[in-house]
């Protein structure tokens, strides 16, 4: 007889928790719970339902974060609906973006929570899981299109070849890309394609390997990489290279072996710089701060509306490097709940004289800011303790609310 498919509730609300589970076991399924991201994090690493019911607003870590960062590090194989009781739409697509396939509003009526789970698990049963999510670098449309060619690539059996500038995310790709469980082999230059390149192809049997910054590859050290493209195959071996240098300028200049350039292109992946995906910081801001908190041991809840304004402003020459890097010494640095400009290294440098993007700019914080004080404000009802989560005084915060259009109630 057939086991009863497990399904992972994940809600801070212990009557949302309780409901749900009681609805589901008399269905016939088996149902685990977690009162927040930690647990959740903690089961997903131990097991693997068959569903997740992901509530969004935790205390913790948001949902649309743990679902961010489960498709970053590969445990994304699975169906997941998000549940709110305070659900947006672009909440909802950001989430359906990074792979979530329906969205659940509370309160839950009993048929549409039975329709929902039987359609998800449908959807688990019928479709192989998702190889590839580039959730860590963003759900821009830049990163969704390098995200789908990479999947066709690798139906195609093909090498990648992530092209780019610096910083902009080369080894999170390929660690998206590997496959969990299966080798991982990352050169820290070329020079084992020289000594003994077949014993780097058995290590990296089954699994992934990973060639960084080719162009400063030795011709010796091409000519190996080369010897390895037709044994790819048989040895099940996906590899990735990458390079911020333009490998066309150095080909021209006799730097690299053409005939190698032009295998390698044919999987050429294009990786965007972060300013051209500015859209995509807000939601990076708060997936790498949560990640160096949690590494930390700290409790940090965001950034003030003054720090986001500086990150969604700066230049970021380095890229998600340098954005991440940033908001690991905010992460050190800071004492308070929330980041604040002072918390953030004093040489960045904001973008200079682009009033659209100023508007942009100014349009896109609102949005944050209101979403994130909205999500205090229904963890916490007394406003002073508002106040001091978000890092601002009581005045400020009826201020803020009046000017965001939030609907608080009248001071007690």
């Amino acid at each position: 007889m057939a086991q009863p498919q497990e399904i992972l509730i994940v809600d801070d609300e212990v009557g949302i928790r309780e409901l749900l589970s009681e609805i589901l076991q008399d269905e016939g399924y088996r149902v685990s719970l977690a009162e927040n991201a930690g647990e959740a994090r903690s089961y997903r690493a131990r097991s693997q339902p068959a569903l997740v019911l992901l509530d969004i607003w935790m205390p913790d870590t948001d949902g649309v974060t743990l679902l961010r960062e489960w498709a970053a590090g590969g445990q994304l194989t699975m169906p997941v609906v998000m549940m709110s009781g305070h659900g947006t739409i672009e909440t909802a697509v950001e989430a359906t973006k990074i792979g979530a396939v329906d969205f659940l509003e509370k309160p839950v009526g009993l048929q549409k929570l039975l329709a929902t789970v039987t359609r998800a698990l449908k959807t688990g049963a019928g479709q192989t899981p998702r190889r590839v999510s580039l959730a860590a670098l963003g759900t821009s449309t830049p990163v969704i299109e390098a995200e789908r060619a990479i999947e066709q690539l690798l139906r195609a059996t093909r090498p990648i070849l992530l092209v780019g500038e610096s910083g902009t995310g080369h080894e999170l790709a390929a660690r998206a890309i590997h496959v969990p469980d299966t080798p991982f082999v990352a050169l820290q230059n070329g020079s084992r394609l020289v000594s003994n390149p077949m014993q780097l192809l058995e290590d990296a049997r089954d699994g992934l390997l990973y060639c960084g910054e080719i162009g400063g590859y030795s011709r010796a050290e091409q000519k190996g990489l080369a010897f390895l493209l037709p044994k790819l195959e048989k040895h099940n071996t996906i590899l990735v290279c990458t390079s911020s240098e333009q490998l066309a300028n150095l080909a021209a200049d006799g730097r690299f072996d053409a005939a190698l350039l032009a295998s390698l292109s044919v999987g050429a992946v294009m990786l965007p710089p972060l300013r051209e995906r500015r859209e995509d910081i807000p939601a990076l801001v708060e997936f790498l701060l949560a990640r160096h908190a949690r590494a930390l041991g700290k409790r940090i809840q965001g950034v003030t509306h003054e720090a986001m304004q500086l990150l969604r402003a700066c230049r970021w020459r380095g890229n998600v490097r340098e954005l991440d890097n940033a908001l690991q010494r905010a992460a050190i640095l800071g004492e308070g709940p929330l980041v604040t400009p002072a918390d953030l290294p004093p040489d960045l440098a904001p973008v200079e004289g682009d009033p659209a993007l100023v508007d942009d700019l100014g349009e896109a914080v609102k949005r944050f800011e209101k979403q994130h004080i909205e999500r205090v404000l229904r963890q916490t009802p007394d406003k002073k303790e508002a106040a001091r989560r978000l890092g601002m005084g009581l005045s400020s915060l009826y201020r803020r609310i009046a000017e965001l259009g939030i609907g608080a109630q009248e001071p007690r």
